[in-house]
């Protein structure tokens, strides 16, 4: 009996024995599945993380913001620049949730809305280590105050960085251009570009302009800097620093001082000016008025200055001298000539009688006016602006003749200058109808509507850089040099200045005689013609003529009576001195009336200024 007691205690403590051995095993087998599932999750799924975590830990990466270049006119003269500014950066995992620091920041820095929501989305598209712009240009106060402050806010710091300033304000802003916050389509561009990283240290890419067009030139490439920090964050050396490559100057053609002379002739008449060197295509003055000051859209432009420019009726953002597409009025004139002279269709001597209309189809084209100038030969029909010798013209040389002379100086083309936006405007031929218009009646071309083009109106469309380019052409007895803004581009704290020549030029095959013969017109036009008054007493001799475009058929009633946005335009063309011209210009001013009236006395003040004041007058 006790040896049958003893058997089966030693089998139970043998069980016993096993069971703990089992589980032991099992517990130990758990803990290494355990262990090595916590391996396969640090080691794989979390690897990036954490060795994105552990390099920001041991090495803080510091981006450096490249100072964009400067944009100078053709004598040095800063039109944009840089000046040191202040801003905040936020990085999201080191703020705690909890932390309402916007509230705590708002009573000395406040945080705008915007700011707000666009901080709010872009942490939920950036890696949560990322550095991200919470508020951009901070005043004196405000950095001290966060200085001294910093501390109390883990995860925000104070950065310098280099912001945008337009000394010149609204002075050449329509060429200039302007900065601003970097949307998120332009970032989705950068991204496509594979330019992203250069952009990772800044908010602000160019948006109009030659801050536009340069982008690429103006913004530089960033530099880095490699701390290598202890766990407590405080750094111990340095491991590599790449200085960064400062944006590239741009030199402009056009002189500030004499864009200034031009934006101040306008006083507060809406229009716009470009005057041209025909020798080398430099554009010297491009003004738009009314203009803006480009200061206001660097760093985000308030809701109130917004609504101020966006609803303004004179449309202070659109380039007139490049967006807008006008009648020319008289101005066309002598580009109407000379096509007649070159295509065999009139002499300069032949004569018409002018009885104050011209008659076709039963219909009577009038004299501006309804002045009858008698027998008129072409010189005098362009010194008096004679609109019954021009309409006679129509029939003789036919709109597709027109088209294709003029289309050669430049109008109704893209003359592609160095900015963005540029229109083509509308010079008329039977092609062009037929594309124009989808109703097979509405696409002949009539006789009547040639006519009407003789004289810069009917379907003519131009902008005023063609048409200053068309005048520099003209001026330079046919020569087409490509017109340019960009005159060279210049290496940061270097004196080693790379030009910019456009290569696009050509001579149109004209006749020395008929050039000549248009350009004595448009002398006497000066000297007792239309544009006398404007010129008296000029120290220079200039050629010119003056235009006035209608926008509104007024058969019966006063002038005056109409909407003041439906008046005529008033134009002037020119350039000076006759011989060796130095200078090309073409006025618009809008709903101005008369162009011997306000846009030749603006032309003057121009032509004063670059031929005497800065002495580039050569032979007068």
């Amino acid at each position: 009996m006790f040896s049958y007691l003893y058997l089966e205690n030693n089998f139970q403590i043998k069980k016993s024995f096993h069971l703990r051995i089992f589980i032991s095993i099992f517990i130990i087998i758990l803990c290494f599945v355990i262990l090595i599932t916590r391996f396969w999750y640090l080691q794989v799924v979390l690897h990036d993380d954490l060795t994105e975590k552990a390099n920001f830990n041991r090495v803080n990466i510091r981006k450096i913001q490249p100072p964009r270049g400067q944009i100078l006119d053709r004598n040095g003269k800063i039109l944009a620049c840089n000046y040191p500014a202040y801003g905040l950066d936020i990085i999201p995992r080191l703020i705690d949730k909890s932390d309402n620091f916007m509230e705590r920041l708002n009573p000395m820095i406040h945080i705008s809305i915007s700011d707000q929501k666009r901080l709010k989305r872009q942490i939920g598209e950036s890696n949560r280590y990322m550095k991200l712009s919470l508020r951009n240009n901070l005043s004196e106060t405000e950095a001290s105050w966060f200085a001294a402050h910093s501390f109390e806010f883990p995860g925000i710091e104070l950065r310098a960085y280099w912001s945008r300033d337009y000394p010149q304000k609204s002075i050449g802003a329509h060429v200039v251009g302007y900065v601003g916050r970097i949307t998120d389509s332009e970032l989705k561009k950068i991204e496509l570009e594979g330019m992203l990283n250069n952009y990772r240290v800044t908010d602000f890419i160019g948006k109009r302009g030659i801050e536009k067009i340069c982008e690429t030139t103006l913004h530089g490439k960033i530099g880095i800097e490699e701390i290598e920090v202890n766990s407590s964050g405080k750094p111990i050396r340095t491991l590599r620093y790449v200085n960064p490559e400062p944006g590239k100057d741009i030199i402009l053609s056009i002189d500030i001082e004499l864009q200034r002379i031009a934006d101040q002739a306008f006083g507060n008449q809406r229009g716009a000016l470009v005057a041209i060197c025909p020798n080398t295509g430099e554009i010297l003055a491009f003004v738009s008025k009314p203009s803006f000051d480009p200061n206001l859209f660097v760093n985000g432009i308030s809701l109130e200055d917004w609504k101020k420019i966006n609803s303004s009726p004179d449309y202070p953002l659109v380039n007139r001298a490049l967006y807008g597409t006008y009648p020319i009025g008289s101005t066309y004139k002598p580009f109407v000539a000379l096509a007649a002279l070159e295509l065999g269709k009139r002499n300069a001597i032949d004569q018409i009688p002018d009885p104050g209309y011209f008659e076709f189809g039963g219909r009577k084209f009038r004299n501006s006016g309804g002045t009858a100038y008698g027998m008129t030969d072409m010189h005098r029909a362009i010194v008096l602006s004679s609109d019954t010798y021009f309409y006679s013209l129509g029939p003789e040389i036919g709109v597709d003749a027109l088209h294709d002379f003029l289309k050669q100086f430049g109008f109704g083309q893209i003359i592609g200058i160095d900015l963005d936006g540029e229109r083509s405007g509308i010079l008329p031929s039977t092609e062009w109808k037929k594309k124009a218009y989808k109703d097979k009646n509405d696409q002949r071309w009539y006789i009547g509507e040639t006519i009407s083009l003789t004289v810069g109106q009917g379907y003519n469309s131009f902008t005023l850089l063609q048409l200053a380019q068309g005048t520099a052409i003209l001026a330079n007895g046919g020569l087409y040099k490509k017109p340019h803004l960009i005159s060279a581009i210049k290496k940061c704290g270097s004196n080693e200045i790379e030009e910019v020549i456009p290569i696009t030029n050509y001579q149109i095959p004209l006749k020395p005689g008929n050039v000549d013969a248009i350009k004595m017109a448009m002398r006497d036009v000066i000297r007792y013609g239309t544009a006398r008054r404007a010129f008296s007493g000029a120290a220079y001799l200039a050629a010119g003529k003056t235009g006035t475009a209608q926008l509104y058929s007024l058969r019966d009633g006063y002038y005056r009576a109409i909407d003041e946005r439906l008046r005529d335009h008033s134009l002037f063309i020119g350039f000076a001195p006759i011989y060796n011209p130095k200078i090309a210009i073409a006025v618009i001013a809008e709903n101005a009336g008369w162009g011997a009236n306000v846009a030749a006395p603006i032309a003057r003040k121009v032509f004063d200024h670059w031929l005497i004041t800065t002495k580039n007058y050569g032979n007068f």
